[in-house]
This record gives C-alpha cells, structure tokens and sequence, in this order.
C-alpha cells in the first residue's frame, strides 16, 4: 500500500498537522503549573518549596495513571485505521471504567501523602500547606484521568483541535481563579490560601473541563460514526478492559520510573533548603515547557504510524516513525542551545530573589542537554509504543532513570562519591541516564524494524 508524497518533507507536513494542537493543548496543561509556580513564588519562598513537594507528589501519581490510560491511543489507533470505528468507540467507554478504578488509587494516595512527607523531611509548616494542596488534588484527579481518556482517543482519530479548545478554556479559567485563591480577594471575602489556593483553582476548572468533553462528545456529529451513545455505560468487558491493562501497565511503569526519578529528585533536593529547592523548581518547570515539543512530535508521530500499521501500510510506518525521530532530534538540540544561550535572562522572568537566581542559572546548562536526551528518549518510545511494543521501554528505564539518574544522582549531591555537588549532582547524573535512554531505545527499534522489514520480504519456507 503506498500513499503520495513520501519524503521527509512530505512526513513533517503531515506530522506538523497533527502535533501543533497537540502541542497548544500541552502547554495549556503545562501552564497550570507554570501560572501556580510564578504566583506562589510571589506569594512566598515557603508556599513555593511547599508546591515543589506537593507538585511533585501529585505529577507522580497522576503521570503514572496516565500512562496506564492513554493505552487507549495506540489501539484506538490501529482500528481507526482499519477503518473499525465501531470498535474504536467501544474502546473509549471501556477506557472510561478503567480511568475511574484507577482515580480509586490515585485519589487515596494524595488525601494521605505520608510517604512523601516522609522522604521529603518537610518541616511542620510547609507539610500542612502539602496536605492541603494535595487535598484539593485528590478530588480533581478522577476528572483529570477521563479527560486523558478523552484526549487519548481524539489524537488517535486524527482530532487534536477538540482537545487543544477544551485545555486552552481550562487555563483560561484557571489564570484568574488561581489568582484569586492564592492571594484573596478580601472584597468579596476570598481568604488568600497560598498553596492551597492553586489546588482548589485546579479542582474547579477540570471538573468544568470534564464537562465540556463530555458535552461535545454527544453533540458533535463527528463522533456518531463511533456509535458512541449505544455503548455509553455498557458493562465492563473483561477483554478490551484486560488488553488495555497488557500495553498500559508498562507503560505507565515506565513513565512512572521517569516521573520519579525526576519527582524524588526534587523531594530530595528539598533537604538542601528552600533556596535551592526553589531554583530546581525553576529549572523542573523550563524543562517541562520544553519537553512538551517533543511529546507533540511524538504523540502525532505515533499517531501516524499506528493507523498506518491498522491500514496494513508497514513500510510507510516504518518511514514515519524514523522521520519522526529526525524531526524531533534535530528541533531540540535548536533549542536546547537556545536555551543555554539565554538561561540568565529566562530565570529572570522567574524570580528576582538574587539567592535563587544564583541557585538555578547553573542548572539550566543541563536543561539544554537534558531536552535532547529527552527528545531522542520520547520519540523512540512513542513509535514503539504504536508498534504495541513497551515492555522494553520499562527495563530500559529502570537501569538509566533509577540506576544511573536517581541512584546516581544522590550520591553525587549528597557526596557518597567525594564532594557534595548538591542539585546539580542530581542533574548531571538525570542527564547522562536520559542520554544512555534514549540511545538504547533507538538502538532496539532500528533493530526491531530491520529484523521486521527483512522478515516481510523472505519467502515462507
């Protein structure tokens, strides 16, 4: 099966198509705690090392649930490419009872955050404003993991824009009431909650955010041809329900290996004082705006090459997949390097505290490096991800994040291998385990698709 135009240039138009929705929708998603870090910064040093904890805790229990949910991508996927869209869409409500069990575990683990407390050493007052904003994100996290649900299976069918409108109405709603929560508005008798405050705002607006999705996926008439309302509140099937579970499971272990190894470096950083928590934090936020351009790239990418692999057109997938990593590659080293370029400027738009300026300019030089190996990590994991293929994925990032990033990197902050390097041992170490990654991974899938390829073309024997 061949299609026109099949170049490199040809691909990128095709995934630009696809991934700049998706990357609008993420830097929504990502300004909601880019708008909380700027105004508990201002607020105060002890509500910001409180939401570096806190944020923390919560992007590493949701991350990982997430994971499990956006299997639905890769399935829905292949079946609309095989033009199976009743199917498609029986997948979508299966998904649904699965996100809602898993906000079962994820919700009691942020209403009791005791672990992380503990491995943070927080003190008194910077653990109570913890529980209260994690408290307020326990209730909003069900509706989080459905409107993943959502996102998941319109990206899958070709549909980013629906999503981008929801997430950007979602930060437009929660600018303002952020605002309002965290520093009051005593003339309508809005206490000032600081931390807490950005918990609430969060509470509010994905729960009117849920509702839109919810909204639209019964009105548009784009999606009758999922024969969605037949299905809605069917039973749980034990099949679609267990086959979900076989490609979620690892990769939400996997994403939840690499959201720990970056969470806990932060609760451990958090030991060396407020000041220098504050300036990893700073440095945490620049390299998660970052990143969302390559998880735009890879998720279209995928996208492409799933419904290439259910229309049975695996050499366009292959082509996709690696022009897909060229792309991405060749974007974030631009800018990374930008970055590096202008890092004492950009943590000027941060903070104008001296002592935490002096604490995250020497860690944005390991933001620039750190984007790359995330670039090369993310796209290789994504294309194999359309193939169904994440069990890989899960020991490769077992042994760099964990081994070489986390393990690595408190030994070097800490100085169990000479003198203490504090956060930038921690970064340092991150970086080259993120490296080490992404080149593993895009070792396996050259080898994967070598060996597929030459399997298609030798004669059965």
């Amino acid at each position: 099966m061949s299609e026109p135009g099949t170049g490199l240039v040809d691909d990128a138009r095709r995934i630009a198509a696809l991934a700049w929705p998706v990357l609008v929708g993420q830097l929504a998603v990502l300004g909601f705690s880019t708008v909380d870090t700027v105004l508990v910064g201002r607020y105060s040093s002890t509500d910001l090392a409180a939401f570096a904890v806190g944020a923390s805790a919560y992007i590493t229990v949701f991350i990982g649930l997430m994971g499990v949910v956006l299997a639905i991508g890769p399935i829905v996927g292949q079946l609309y490419g095989a033009r199976r869209l009743v199917e498609a869409g029986q997948q979508l409500h299966q998904c649904v009872w699965l996100a809602l069990g898993l906000s079962v575990i994820g919700s009691a683990l942020l209403a009791f955050p005791y672990p992380f407390l503990a491995l943070a050493r927080a003190s008194p007052d910077v653990a109570d404003k913890i529980r209260g904003y994690l408290l307020a994100l326990a209730f909003s996290l069900p509706a989080a993991l459905l409107f993943t649900v959502f996102r998941g299976f319109n990206i899958a069918v070709s549909r980013p824009k629906a999503v981008m409108v929801l997430q950007l109405g979602g930060l437009a709603l929660k600018i303002p009431l952020s605002s309002a929560l965290v520093f009051g508005v005593p003339a309508l008798g809005i206490p000032a909650l600081g931390v807490t405050g950005c918990g609430v705002a969060t509470l509010i607006a994905m729960w009117l955010q849920l509702g839109a999705a919810v909204l639209l996926l019964g009105r548009d008439p784009f999606y009758q041809r999922f024969d969605l309302q037949r299905h809605r509140l069917a039973r749980p099937h034990r099949k679609s329900l267990a086959a979900l579970l076989r490609l979620g499971i690892p990769m939400g272990l996997t994403i939840l290996i690499e959201v720990t190894a970056f969470s806990f470096m932060a609760i451990f950083i958090a030991r060396l004082g407020t000041t220098t928590v504050a300036g990893h934090q700073i440095a945490a936020n620049l390299v998660s705006v970052m990143f969302m351009l390559p998880l735009a790239l890879s998720s279209a990418t995928s996208t492409l090459v799933a419904q290439r692999i259910g229309a049975d057109a695996l050499e366009a997938a292959r082509r996709i997949g690696w022009h897909g990593l060229q792309i991405a590659l060749g974007l974030s080293v631009l800018l990374g390097s930008a970055v590096f370029a202008t890092r004492h400027g950009i943590v000027g738009l941060y903070t104008q505290d001296a002592a935490v300026i002096a604490a995250a300019v020497p860690l944005l030089t390991w933001v620039a490096l750190f984007h790359v190996g995330d670039a090369l990590q993310t796209m290789s994991q994504f294309v194999l991800r359309a193939w169904r293929v994440t069990v890989v994925s899960l020991v490769v990032f077992a042994l760099s994040m964990w081994g070489v990033g986390l393990a690595g990197g408190y030994a070097l902050a800490f100085g169990l291998l000479g003198g203490a390097q504090g956060a930038g041992g921690f970064w340092l170490a991150s970086t080259v385990g993120l490296v080490l990654a992404g080149v593993a991974l895009t070792v396996f899938l050259a080898w994967m698709l070598r060996r597929q390829r030459r399997a298609s073309v030798t004669p059965a024997a």
